[in-house]
């Protein structure tokens, strides 16, 4: 008889990791931490603790964003036609252990050493952040299962945008902040209409399956607006481009209000943050190269 030991699945290998932890949308969290360096005044930074967050935000935090979803999710993810590529895995059940395994390496060790390397409110903002990830996932408060619960708790994606502040002593960037966070919201509301089939035959309720199609379309838009506005403090032009995006894919869902309009519009919704990082980011770059830009 084989031991334990012996018939335990190894770790998962380093290419079925990645695909996991969907490297498309690494702009979440690395872009996030990118633009905050940029408001922070400092681009050209070599501050150890920015550097030790860039490295993390890659895949360990991406693993514990998407690996813990994807564990938590397989019954929906099996009904799901968009799972199983580049949109997310589609995970075995010999798969669950050793993605497990391989989450808690690549993050409690990681986790433990910026606490050290970080000045506190850092540390806090990014255990907020990385706790409100896990909640969202994981029982027993698992808010991917509270309707808007579920999209609020996506706040924690805009946290990122701070951390480079309050790393640098830089002052936090509250606009933009609040902007990502109202983004972020909305965002996760249009991207669940897609999966509105899929969870409700799981039993899952979502701030989709509560407002439908339609309702969600409604939701999504209004997050997208006051995105807009917080932005018009600091660009103009930014918030065109995220209202003209993000409003005008909530605009089309809103019209014609299905889930498969939302899985056509999904890859749309993928490349929003970098349409609207490329215009921001043109602008900083341009206001630090005349030096103007000493930050907010």
């Amino acid at each position: 008889m084989r031991s334990a030991a012996q018939t335990r699945t190894p770790l998962l290998p380093l290419r079925r990791l990645l695909t996991v932890s969907r490297p498309a949308l690494w702009v979440n969290t690395v872009g996030t931490l990118v633009t905050g360096v940029w408001l922070s005044g400092r681009l050209y930074t070599l501050d150890a603790g920015v550097l030790a967050l860039l490295a993390y935000l890659t895949l360990p935090f991406n693993l514990l964003i998407y690996g813990l979803n994807d564990l938590s999710d397989r019954e929906e993810d099996a009904r799901s036609s968009r799972k199983g590529g580049w949109q997310g895995a589609r995970l075995t059940l010999p798969e669950g252990g050793p993605l497990l395994r391989a989450t808690l390496l690549l993050n409690v060790p990681a986790l433990l050493a910026l606490t050290l390397l970080l000045p506190p409110a850092a540390t806090t903002l990014l255990l907020i952040s990385a706790a409100l990830f896990v909640a969202y996932s994981l029982p027993p408060l698992r808010l991917k299962g509270r309707p808007f619960l579920d999209g609020l708790s996506n706040v924690a994606y805009a946290l990122p945008l701070a951390l480079p502040a309050l790393t640098l002593g830089s002052p936090v960037p509250w606009w933009p902040l609040l902007a990502l966070m109202s983004y972020s919201v909305g965002k996760h509301a249009f991207d669940a209409a897609q999966d509105i089939p899929a969870d409700r035959a799981a039993g899952t309720r979502t701030v989709a399956t509560t407002l439908g199609a339609r309702g969600t379309a409604a939701y999504a838009l209004a997050w997208f607006v006051l995105a807009a506005a917080l932005l018009l403090p600091v660009s103009n032009l930014t918030a065109l481009a995220l209202l003209l995006t993000c409003g005008g894919m909530a605009l089309r869902l809103l019209l014609r209000p299905t889930p498969e309009q939302a899985a056509r519009l999904y890859p749309l919704s993928i490349v929003t943050p970098w349409i609207v990082g490329a215009v921001a980011g043109v602008q900083l770059v341009a206001l630090l190269a005349r030096g103007q830009w000493t930050g907010l």
